[in-house]
């Protein structure tokens, strides 16, 4: 009975890993802030952002994206974003009212907007491979 009840604690964080559910994808907020770092690492990568004014009186907030991979198939670089720069994300928030949320996607300060990539890892105005032409 231990050993099941210690594969089962063990296994429980891999589960909770895969699950979106803790965010409100049916309601997205705008959040216009600064970042103070990303965090490029597998198996999610992080912003921290600090946003005057934020909903519900947040300053900091932690939004959660894919991973590396995904997010370089949707355009991103590991130095997309740096701290200090100033960028508008569309997010969608925790549901328990806390300042977290999972990107949709973001505008950086030179106007270009990058996504959470997809299905496909095609997003942020990254044009999916031309194919070839029938023969």
């Amino acid at each position: 009975m231990a050993v099941l009840l210690a594969t089962v604690a063990a296994a429980w964080p891999a589960f909770a890993h895969h699950s979106f559910a803790m965010f409100d994808t049916a309601n997205e907020i705008t959040l216009t802030g600064v970042v103070t770092s990303l965090q490029w690492t597998n198996p999610h990568v992080y912003i921290e952002l600090d946003v005057p004014n934020a909903p519900k009186g947040a300053r900091h907030w932690t939004i959660e994206l894919g991973s590396p991979s995904i997010l370089q198939r949707a355009g991103w670089k590991f130095n997309s974003i740096k701290k200090d720069d100033k960028v508008v994300a569309v997010v969608s928030p925790l549901r328990n009212g806390e300042p977290g949320s999972l990107l949709t996607r973001i505008t950086l300060s030179d106007g270009r907007v990058l996504t959470n990539g997809g299905a496909t890892g095609v997003g942020g105005g990254v044009a999916p491979a031309a194919r070839p032409p029938a023969r």
